[in-house]
C-alpha cells in the first residue's frame, strides 16, 4: 500500500526501515480506507516516520507512546534539526503522528491511556437511563457527567444528602449559566436524585429540593423561516458537487418532514422503503415512526446517493472530508448554519431546529390539525403541538379579549 503514495525505492526503504516501519504500511492502508487524499496521506505518512525517529531519540518505545508524546513532538518540530527532516507543514506532521498513534491503539499494537474508572453509582445511573428511561446516548453522557459532579461536590454517600446541600451545590454550579444551561443542569441532577431514591441510596422525594427556574413553557412564538427563505437555502446548495447534493437532501428532510438533526444523522439505508415511499425515523426515547417520503425529498436523496463517497457505512449521509464517516448531528446543524450564511438568510437562531419549527408552521398554514402536526413531529404531548397554533395570527384575533378602556380623570 505504501507504493500508492511513494515511487522512489530510496524513500520506500527509508520509511520501512525507520522506527515506525513495521506499521507504516498498515497505516497507509488505513489512510486509504478513510479516503484521505494522495497529498494528505503522503504528509501524514512522513509525519508518522518523523514521529518514530523522535520517539527513538527520546528513548520511548513505539508501543508505549502516549498523547503527551504528541505535545513533546510538536515542541520538537519548532527546533527540529533531525538528519532526516520531514518536508511539509509542521501541523501536518503533528496530525500524522496523532493519527498514527490512534492507529496503533486501534490495531492493538499500543495500549491507549486508561481512563479513570467512574464511580459505580454513575455507571448504574447511565445503565438505568439507557435501559429504563430510553434516553439517547447524548443524554446519557450529559446526565452522567452531571452525576459525577454531584458526587465530587457532595460526597459518594448519598444517604447524607439533604435539601440544603443539594440547593447549595446547584446555586454554585448554575451561577455561570443562562436559562437554557441552568435548566439542563437542574434536569440532570433531578433525574440522578430520582435514580438514587429508586436504589434506596438517598431519602425519597429529595428530587423535590431541586428548584424550578423562572421560565414559562410556550411563552414565546416559534422561530421559523418563510417559504422564500427556505427556497434561498435550497438555491444556495451547489448541485454540481456531492457536498451540495448532500446539503440539499439534508435541508429538505429537515424542512419538509420536521426531523431533528439527530434523526437525519441516524438515518440508514434500511430505514428507507422505496417501494411504498416511506422513511423510518428513530427519535427520542427510542420511539420509532414511519413517515411518508415526499417525491422531492426522495429525488434529492437519490441524487446524492449517485455521487456519495464509497464507504463501509450504513448511514445515508457522510462527512464530505476525510475521514469519511457518518455525518454527526452537529454536522447537520452546521450544514443549515452554513447554508443560511451563504444564502444571506437572517433569523433569530441558526441551526437545524429552526427548520423543524418551519415544517410545523407550514403544515399549520396549509390546514393541518394539531394532531397531524404532533404525529409528524412525534410529540409526546399535544401541548407541544399547540405551541405552533400561535403563528396563526388571524385565528388568534378571533379569540383575543378586548382590552378594557379606562376613562381619564
Amino acid at each position: 500500500m505504501l507504493e500508492k503514495y511513494f515511487e522512489s525505492h530510496f524513500t520506500l526503504k527509508q520509511l520501512r526501515s525507520g522506527p515506525s516501519g513495521a506499521r507504516i504500511d498498515s497505516f497507509a492502508a488505513s489512510l486509504h480506507g478513510d479516503s484521505y487524499s494522495w497529498w494528505t496521506s503522503r504528509a501524514y505518512l512522513r509525519g508518522a516516520h518523523h514521529f518514530g525517529h523522535f520517539l527513538e531519540g527520546e528513548d520511548v518505545e513505539l508501543v508505549t507512546a502516549q498523547p503527551s508524546n504528541i505535545d513533546d513532538f510538536r515542541r520538537h518540530l519548532k527546533r527540529c534539526r533531525c538528519s532526516e527532516p520531514v518536508a511539509g507543514m509542521a501541523e501536518d506532521a503533528v496530525r500524522g503522528a496523532t493519527l498514527f498513534l490512534r492507529h496503533l491503539w486501534t490495531t492493538g499494537v499500543a495500549s491507549p491511556p486508561k481512563k479513570s474508572p467512574e464511580p459505580p453509582l454513575v455507571n448504574g445511573f447511565r445503565h438505568w437511563l439507557s435501559c429504563h428511561r430510553g434516553a439517547s446516548e447524548t443524554t446519557v453522557l450529559r446526565y452522567g457527567a452531571a452525576a459525577v459532579e454531584v458526587l465530587d461536590a457532595l460526597g459518594d454517600n448519598p444517604s447524607r444528602y439533604n435539601a440544603k446541600l443539594v440547593r447549595a451545590f446547584l446555586l454554585k454550579r448554575t451561577s455561570r449559566h443562562g436559562v437554557g444551561g441552568t435548566r439542563a443542569i437542574l434536569s440532570a441532577v433531578r433525574m440522578f436524585l430520582r435514580y438514587l431514591a429508586t436504589e434506596e441510596r438517598c431519602a425519597p422525594g429529595l428530587d423535590a429540593a431541586v428548584p424550578a427556574i423562572a421560565g414559562w413553557r410556550l411563552a414565546s412564538l416559534p422561530r421559523c423561516l418563510s417559504t422564500e427563505q427556505v427556497a434561498k437555502l435550497l438555491a444556495a446548495c451547489d448541485l454540481s458537487s456531492a457536498m451540495g447534493l448532500r446539503d440539499r437532501a439534508v435541508i429538505l428532510l429537515l424542512a419538509r418532514l420536521g426531523l431533528r438533526a439527530s434523526d437525519v444523522s441516524a438515518l440508514c439505508f434500511a430505514d428507507i422503503d422505496w417501494c411504498d415511499g416511506s422513511v423510518l425515523v428513530k427519535g427520542k426515547t427510542r420511539r420509532e415512526a414511519r413517515l411518508p417520503l415526499p417525491q422531492e425529498v426522495g429525488d434529492a436523496i437519490l441524487a446524492y446517493l449517485e455521487c456519495r463517497p464509497r464507504a463501509g457505512e450504513d448511514h445515508v449521509f457522510l462527512r464530505s472530508v476525510a475521514p469519511i464517516r457518518a455525518l454527526p448531528a452537529q454536522g447537520v446543524s452546521q450544514i443549515v448554519r452554513r447554508s443560511m450564511h451563504r444564502a444571506g438568510v437572517t433569523a433569530s437562531s441558526y441551526g437545524a431546529h429552526i427548520l423543524r419549527h418551519t415544517a410545523a408552521t407550514e403544515m399549520l398554514r396549509r390546514g393541518a390539525s394539531l394532531y397531524d402536526i404532533g404525529s409528524v413531529l412525534r410529540h409526546q404531548s399535544v401541548d407541544m403541538s399547540a405551541y405552533y397554533a400561535k403563528v396563526d395570527m388571524e385565528l388568534l384575533k378571533l379569540v383575543v379579549q378586548p382590552w378594557p378602556e379606562v376613562l381619564s380623570c
